[in-house]
């Protein structure tokens, strides 16, 4: 696998040497491993080739928990705009996958004066959570 990059500001971009396909089961299966679950998903794709039309592999896939979402929504009520948080997966030219995610600590960054500790400290667990994710998928 390539090494992981930052190519947004906040984001953490993996690009691999697996197909579209492996690496969104590869994700999958490092989310069933993680403390946090698939709770959305949406495919750009898979919409397409209803309609008859071929693009490149797209999945969104939104991971959250309930006991983080009270705790989120504990310290910020506000913040509960951004849950679940997403992982993205995309298709290259080459048929190779890329995942990539915003930081849970930059998605919550907008809220960290209403959410004080409480949020700053589950969005630094998330962080974590999502880094092993990607780790473990690559």
């Amino acid at each position: 696998p390539v090494a992981a990059q930052e190519t947004r500001e906040g984001w953490v971009v993996i690009e691999t040497a697996r197909d579209f396909d492996t690496l969104v089961e590869r994700v999958r299966d490092a989310v069933a491993e993680a403390p946090i679950a698939v709770v959305t998903q949406a495919s750009a794709s898979d919409g397409a080739a209803m309609q008859g039309a071929r693009i490149p592999g797209n999945r969104v896939l939104g991971l959250f928990r309930n006991d983080y979402a009270r705790r989120m929504l504990e310290a910020s009520v506000a913040a509960g705009i951004e849950a679940p948080i997403r992982m993205y997966v995309t298709e290259a030219a080459d048929g190779t996958g890329t995942l990539s995610w915003k930081r849970p600590s930059v998605v919550f960054a907008p809220y960290m004066e209403e959410g004080g500790d409480a949020l700053a400290d589950l969005a630094a667990e998330l962080d974590d959570v999502f880094a092993g994710i990607g780790e473990a998928a690559q």
